[in-house]
């Protein structure tokens, strides 16, 4: 089944709409100056009202080591999203600090992000048309890409389903799409999770 990550949560109340809907993760946003950043300690708030089984997952860019290694430790996410330049030689020292999966983003604009991709040392990758933009790339790039990825990039509850059946991917990540005036807003997140269940079920028949 499609994994489901809705990013962007910032408030006690987006965490009673995640414990509504129950995606498999959910993102706290740390990255100063950007509209959805949360502190770590509002993060640990929110993180504590989370159902078990909603992982938090930690987004970055090109942050300092020990600040990630210490959310992990203190509990504050059970995952890592990075979004900045982080090479191999940064995910590995980073990976021998912590023992949380960690995912890298890679923005998608022709076939040579794909190899890089590919050939990411990170437990996982996202595949976006940009950090934020909201907007989505040409999927006919990712149609032979070699390994399970998220897809991320413009998905809303509208095409997300017709998304999950053409390129079964492993993972949706959502954010700008959930909202209205800027706040998650429930039921764009139930029709958008409604969506991505209902279209993996359909691919699994």
């Amino acid at each position: 089944m499609t994994k489901i990550k809705l990013c962007g949560i910032r408030r006690e109340q987006d965490a009673e709409y995640a414990n509504a809907v129950m995606p498999d993760m959910i993102g706290f946003v740390f990255v100063q100056g950007r509209k959805r950043f949360v502190s770590y300690e509002k993060a640990l708030e929110i993180r504590n009202k989370l159902s078990p089984g909603i992982i938090p997952v930690g987004v970055f860019i090109d942050e300092n080591i020990n600040n990630i290694s210490a959310l992990v430790k203190n509990g504050v996410i059970d995952m890592v999203q990075l979004h900045g330049s982080e090479n191999d030689d940064y995910i590995k020292k980073l990976k021998e600090r912590i023992n949380v999966p960690v995912m890298q983003a890679f923005q998608i604009k022709r076939a040579d992000d794909i190899a890089n991709a590919k050939n990411s040392k990170a437990d996982m990758v996202l595949l976006d048309s940009g950090t934020g933009t909201g907007k989505t790339f040409s999927h006919s790039l990712i149609k032979n890409i070699e390994r399970p990825y998220f897809l991320a990039g413009g998905l809303d509850p509208e095409n997300v389903g017709e998304a999950v059946k053409a390129l079964s991917p492993y993972g949706v990540d959502a954010s700008s799409s959930l909202e209205t005036d800027g706040f998650k807003d429930i039921e764009k997140m139930i029709r958008f999770t409604a969506a991505v269940r209902s279209a993996a079920a359909d691919v699994l028949r």
